[in-house]
């Protein structure tokens, strides 16, 4: 089946740039499929009420005049909420994302974190910037500690695997997988998280922003954890209240936490949790690696492939709820 593919280059958006690199790649694998690449408004004006399938995000007004459009591959695993608009989500267009492009190295950069706190590295890292010898930092055995993950598809899965290969046992949290994937020795549905929470010594988040999940990690969440536990997150910004895991981790609740992701980024300079006891601070890197740019072509390629077949697409999206 040929149709008409438009690549929307936003140069506003994230990772619409690599949408330069398709149309050769196009036109060698589906020569009947009619590309066009818009790096302009003008060019998408033109072209958006006759395509049939496009690759960015179309904002409500471009959408409104989509009127043969099937298909969306969003540029990103995990896209701003004002990616979903409402027009979008009650219409019958199709949305893919990137998910599954991350998992290795997002994994590796949870069990770094892991392994710090385990090795009571943030204390030896403050020491060594003031030129302190001392020894005596906590540390935490891993065959003896709990990891509960919440969310268990493809990036929370590797970690999962990591986790158990160092002793970990492993709880993971998830509405959607039926079956627990390698390393996860009990699998429960969101509505059971608090029967297994307070029994991580580390909460590891994976999860989605979406309407349920904004703020979920907040006072009432860290009360609820063991009591000197350690908190990571590489999901989205918007899922911790920053100040309640200030307080958590002032008043001795959690011993530390690893944020990737914050409500507001950069994280201002005059934020309490910059200076934080037990906090480590990465910025927005854990999905830092090589080969994404091929990995997202390969994603993007095979659908192309799939939609001029008339096969199901890879990565469809519950619109509703942003994942």
């Amino acid at each position: 089946m040929t149709y008409k593919l438009l690549l929307y280059r936003d140069d506003g958006y994230p990772d619409s740039h690599i949408a330069d690199r398709y149309p050769a790649a196009l036109k060698e694998l589906l020569p009947d499929v009619e590309v066009v690449l818009a790096r302009t408004r003008a060019e998408v004006d033109a072209h958006i009420a006759s395509a049939d399938a496009a690759f960015g995000k179309l904002p409500p007004d471009l959408f409104a005049r989509a009127k043969r459009l099937r298909w969306i591959q969003c540029p990103q695993a995990g896209p701003d909420p004002s990616f979903y608009h409402p027009a979008l989500v009650a219409s019958d267009v199709v949305v893919t994302n990137m998910r599954g492009i991350f998992n290795d190295h997002i994994g590796a950069h949870i069990l770094a974190m892991v392994l710090a706190f385990a090795r009571g590295l943030p204390r030896y890292w403050a020491q060594q910037a003031r030129r302190e010898w001392k020894t005596g930092a906590p540390t935490s055995y891993l065959p003896e500690c709990t990891a509960v993950i919440l969310g268990v598809g493809g990036i929370g899965a590797e970690t999962a695997r990591l986790c158990a290969a160092f002793g970990m046992r492993v709880i993971g949290v998830d509405p959607r997988v039926e079956l627990p994937p390698p390393g996860v020795a009990e699998l429960v549905r969101p509505e059971r998280l608090n029967d297994v929470l307070s029994r991580g010594d580390f909460v590891i988040v994976t999860v989605p922003e979406t309407p349920a999940t904004r703020g979920m990690f907040d006072t009432a969440f860290f009360a609820r954890m063991k009591r000197g536990a350690v908190f990571i997150n590489i999901g989205r910004g918007a899922t911790v209240r920053l100040a309640d895991l200030d307080a958590a981790l002032r008043s001795g609740q959690l011993a530390g936490a690893s944020l990737d992701v914050f409500e507001r980024e950069p994280l201002p300079a005059d934020h309490p949790l910059w200076n934080a006891p037990g906090m480590l601070i990465t910025p927005h890197v854990a999905a830092a690696g090589p080969y994404l740019d091929d990995r997202r072509a390969e994603v993007f390629l095979d659908n192309c492939r799939r939609f001029h077949d008339g096969r199901p697409l890879r990565n469809v999206v519950d619109k509703a709820n942003w994942f």
